[in-house]
């Protein structure tokens, strides 16, 4: 399988940031679930094409002005939470 161009850039980003492993904890539905950077970041690998885009393009915005992308990383794991349970 041909890997897509957001698929080589999530590899490369990943690998180049060496981002601080961190265990996000969420809140929903009065239920604590636990969702960890790297799990994050495999979803982050498995999402739709076009999801990937706008995820790539958010990362470069971070990334540009020196955010918090493990901020972003939250984000992403309380809306997959939002969504499957």
């Amino acid at each position: 399988m041909t890997k897509t161009a957001e698929q080589k850039y999530f590899n490369n980003f990943f690998e180049e940031k060496q981002l601080p492993y961190e265990m996000f904890e969420i809140e929903h539905q009065g239920q604590a679930h636990l969702i960890d950077t790297d799990f994050v970041i495999e979803l982050i690998k498995g999402a739709p094409q076009a999801e990937q885009k706008q995820i790539r393009n958010t990362l470069v915005k971070i990334d540009f002005v020196n955010g918090n992308v493990n901020h972003f990383l939250k984000f992403l794991a309380e809306s997959f939470v939002k969504t499957q349970y």
